[in-house]
C-alpha cells in the first residue's frame, strides 16, 4: 500500500488551513479539487511475548538502512510517583542511559555513536520509553545496548548530583513562568488527589532524590511482564528475534510491583483559583473539567470536538480571541486523554484589561460548540487537518515505533494506529455536539487566572468566588 506523499500532505494541510480560517481567507476559484485521503499503512506487527511476559512487536519496513526501538514500560511514570516525589520519573527516565553496570555515561553516548544512532529515554504520566536507533547493520548491537541501559542502570553518585542540579535550575527557569503555575493549579483543580495531579517536580521533590532510592524504586517499576519492545525498520525477524532474546530473555522483576494507577475522577465540582503574581501585566488564563480515559468509546469524536474548539491556529479560540479581537497571542483547547482519565483544557494569555473580557469569549465559544452543530465546510476542513497532520507525524517510522508504545501504554491496540483516520472521517456534525454539551459545558469549567488580583480581581467577579493564593 502507498504511503502519502510528503509533499501533497503538506500542501493539503496548508490548503485545509487556509480554508479553516473562513472569510479571511480567500482561495483561488480555479484550484482543482482535492484528491482522495490516502490511507496510512497498516504495519503487519509480528508479535511475540517472551516466557518473562515482555511483549515483542516487530514492525518491518524498507527504506532507509535504519532501524528504531522503543521500549515502553507500563506504570513507571509520573503517576507512580508519590506525594513526596512528584516528578520523580523524570529523573529516574533521565537517568537510565548516565552509567550502567558496564558503561559510564560518555561510554554509553560513545557507543550509541558509533551505531550510527543514539540512546535515551523520558517519561510520561503512564509509563517510561527507553528509545534506540542506529543503522541497520548494527541492529543486534543496538538491541543490546538498549537492553544494558533499560535493565542494569547504576545511578553513579555524580550524575545524581548533576541531574539534581540541572533540575533545579530548571524548575526556578520554570517558577518565573505564569503558565507554569497556571497548569499546577489547574491539573489539581481537574484531577484533585489523584496521581495525575502531581507530576510536577518541586525543590523539596528533587533535592530528597538519593541513587538509592533511584535503585529501589527502579526495582518496583521496571518489569518486563509490564513492558512492550516495538523494531521497526529494514528487518528480518528471526535476526530480531535472537537479538532479543539475547538482551531481554533473561530479564526477571524483581522487588513488589506498584500498584496500578486508579481511575481518575469524570466529573468534579468547578473552581475558581486566581494564583497571585503581583506587578504582572498579562493573565495566563487555564479552563478545564476531568475528561476521558483514551479507551473511551467518546475518545475519537471528542477530539475531533476539540480540535474544532481550539486545536489549531484555524480554530475558534483562536480565531476569536487573537484574530478578531486582539486579546492575545493564541488560545487553544481540547481534550487529552491517558490511561485511567483525561481533562478537557483550554488556555491564553492576554493582557490585563481584557481578563475578563477573555473569559466571556471562552465561555461564549464552549457555550456554542454545544448549541450549534459544526457546518459542514467547517467540519470537514477539520477532519482534514487532524488527519493529515496524523499521517505527516507517522511518516517516520521512529514515529510509528512511539506511536504504537505510546498507544500501548495508554490502553490502545496495535491496530489503532491505522483506525484513527477513518474514525475521524467517520464523525458527524450531531457527534461533536453531542460531545460539546456533554464534555464542554461552561458551568462545569475550574478556572485558573495567574496574574496581579489588583489589576484582575474585579472583572474575575462575574465567572465565580476565586480563591486568591500566594502560588
Amino acid at each position: 500500500m502507498k504511503t502519502i506523499s510528503l509533499l501533497a500532505a503538506a500542501v493539503s494541510l496548508a490548503i485545509a488551513g487556509a480554508a479553516v480560517a473562513g472569510p479571511k481567507a480567500v482561495l483561488p476559484t480555479d484550484l482543482p479539487p482535492y484528491a482522495p485521503d490516502r490511507p496510512l499503512p497498516v504495519p503487519a506487527i509480528q508479535k511475540t511475548t517472551l516466557s518473562n511476559g515482555l511483549e515483542v512487536w516487530i514492525v518491518p519496513r524498507s527504506g532507509l538502512p535504519r532501524v528504531d526501538a522503543v521500549l515502553a514500560v507500563r506504570g513507571a511514570g509520573l503517576a507512580a510517583d508519590d506525594a513526596q516525589h512528584p516528578g520523580f520519573a523524570t529523573t529516574l527516565a533521565g537517568l537510565l542511559n548516565e552509567g550502567t553496570a558496564k558503561h559510564d555515561s560518555k561510554s554509553i553516548a560513545e557507543l550509541a555513536q558509533g551505531l550510527g544512532g543514539g540512546v535515551g529515554a523520558g517519561a510520561t504520566n503512564d509509563g517510561v520509553m527507553v528509545s534506540a536507533n542506529a543503522l541497520a547493520s548494527h541492529t543486534g548491537e543496538m538491541l543490546a545496548l538498549l537492553g544494558e541501559v533499560a535493565r542494569t542502570p547504576t545511578f553513579p553518585d555524580n550524575e545524581v548530583k548533576l541531574a539534581q542540579a540541572n533540575a533545579l535550575q530548571s524548575l526556578k527557569a520554570s517558577e518565573a513562568q505564569p503558565g507554569f503555575k497556571a497548569e499546577r493549579a489547574l491539573a489539581e483543580a481537574v484531577y484533585g488527589d489523584h496521581p495525575y495531579a502531581h507530576t510536577q517536580p518541586t525543590e523539596a521533590s528533587i533535592m530528597s532524590v538519593t541513587p538509592q532510592l533511584l535503585r529501589d524504586a527502579y526495582a518496583q517499576r521496571f518489569r518486563p511482564d509490564r513492558a512492550l519492545l516495538v523494531v521497526t525498520g529494514p528487518v528480518n525477524r528471526d535476526d530480531v528475534m535472537r537479538a532479543v532474546n539475547a538482551a531481554f530473555g533473561d530479564w526477571k522483576s524483581t522487588g513488589n510491583a506498584l500498584a496500578d494507577t486508579p481511575p481518575a475522577p469524570r466529573t468534579t465540582a468547578p473552581k475558581y483559583v486566581l494564583v497571585q503574581r503581583d506587578g504582572s501585566v498579562q493573565s495566563a488564563i487555564r479552563l478545564g473539567r476531568p475528561g476521558i480515559a483514551a479507551t473511551d468509546a467518546d475518545y475519537v469524536p471528542l477530539q475531533l470536538a476539540g480540535t474544532v474548539l481550539g486545536g489549531g491556529f484555524s480554530s475558534r479560540l483562536m480565531q476569536n480571541l487573537r484574530e478578531d479581537k486582539g486579546y492575545t497571542y493564541g488560545a487553544r483547547g481540547g481534550s487529552s486523554a491517558l490511561r485511567e482519565g483525561g481533562r478537557i483544557s483550554a488556555s491564553a494569555d492576554v493582557r490585563n484589561e481584557v481578563t475578563g473580557a477573555s473569559l466571556k469569549e471562552f465561555m461564549a465559544e464552549f457555550k456554542r460548540m454545544g448549541d450549534e452543530p459544526v457546518p459542514a465546510q467547517e467540519l470537514e476542513d477539520t477532519k482534514r487537518y487532524v488527519a493529515g497532520g496524523y499521517l505527516l507525524s507517522n511518516q517516520m517510522q521512529a514515529a510509528v515505533a512511539g506511536t504504537l508504545a505510546s498507544n500501548w501504554l495508554v490502553g490502545l491496540p496495535a491496530e489503532f494506529l491505522g483506525e484513527y483516520v477513518p474514525k475521524i472521517r467517520a464523525v458527524d456534525a450531531a457527534q461533536v455536539q453531542a460531545m460539546s454539551r456533554k464534555y464542554f459545558d461552561p458551568k462545569d469549567q475550574s478556572i485558573v487566572v495567574v496574574g496581579d488580583p489588583k489589576a484582575v480581581a474585579e472583572q474575575l467577579k462575574p465567572y465565580g468566588n476565586f480563591e486568591v493564593r500566594a502560588k
